[in-house]
């Protein structure tokens, strides 16, 4: 392959997976100098399963303490990652909804969802030899299919979260977290606490944290659909373009007009690919 090249091959998972696994995206991005990507919170939880050199992760507000492996997961975090990549980068990333990172990783959500790891801490040993066949495969939709019978044996046997979880992530989503916490408490039938509590660990962030992911990812749809800064952020529940611009920067890092001038002026048609359809999830930052 040559330098410059880049790949990325995206799919569907299985009939039977799907709404847990939202997708597959295969990619190979050849060495062509040191690349930084902003990847924004975006209410999906990605499991990279690599086989070319080592990526370099580090939140892009908090602590900038950098995560490096060929493979990585990040959970339904709240702050923006930023990557690095200096050579070939190759694999393949699942995309799963929240719900069902529970039931595969089968672990507390809240303990490590703000984190970059290694998924093989999570998921044991095992992985490294998925990851080896994975390699192996003749092609993108041999690996899908080997991840899509991988995938439905661990998620047929690990734990679901309760109904009262899983119904407020259904609709934070539906209302594209413009719900009050109070409200979605009460359509529980719990107590707020005991709502932030059970839904802190089973999907890792508050309800009032992933809901204020899900606005920021509609007002940068807004705007990716032609809205002004202001129209889109009021679209989408802020009080004003000051109260996003606010929350904006101390979710990502960067100005919202920063963001949208990368978007604009990124080097090639992969380098703002996002990860799903009407999720604007990165964007290639300047060396």
């Amino acid at each position: 392959m040559a330098a410059s090249q880049q790949l990325v091959r995206s799919a569907p998972a299985a009939a039977e997976l799907r709404g847990s696994v939202l997708g597959y995206r295969g990619f190979h991005f050849g060495a062509r100098g040191p690349r930084r990507r902003l990847v924004v919170p975006d209410g999906v939880v990605k499991v990279m399963l690599g086989f070319g050199a080592p990526l370099d992760m580090v939140d892009a507000v908090g602590p900038r303490t950098v995560t490096t492996g060929t493979s990585l997961v990040n959970g339904l975090r709240t702050t923006a990652a930023i990557g690095l990549h200096r050579g070939l980068l190759h694999g393949v990333t699942v995309l799963l909804s929240p719900p069902a990172a529970y039931r595969l990783f089968a672990v507390p959500m809240s303990e490590w969802a703000h984190l970059t790891l290694d998924p093989g801490e999570l998921l044991g040993h095992g992985l490294g030899q998925l990851t080896e066949r994975l390699a192996e495969c003749p092609d993108w939709p041999a690996r899908f299919a080997l991840l899509d019978h991988a995938l439905a044996a661990r998620l047929r046997t690990g734990p679901r979260c309760d109904p009262e979880v899983a119904w407020a992530w259904s609709e934070l989503l539906r209302t594209d977290g413009r719900l009050r916490i109070a409200d979605l408490a009460a359509g529980t039938g719990w107590s707020r606490r005991h709502l932030e509590r059970r839904f802190r660990e089973q999907l890792g962030p508050t309800p009032k944290g992933a809901a204020q992911v899900l606005r920021l990812q509609a007002a940068l749809r807004l705007k990716q659909a032609g809205m002004s800064w202001t129209r889109a952020a009021t679209g989408a529940g802020f009080h004003d373009q000051a109260h996003f611009s606010h929350t904006f920067g101390t979710m990502t890092g960067c100005t919202p007009g920063r963001f949208h001038d990368a978007r604009s002026s990124g080097g090639g048609p992969d380098d703002s690919l996002d990860f799903l359809p009407e999720h604007v999830t990165s964007v290639l930052l300047a060396r």
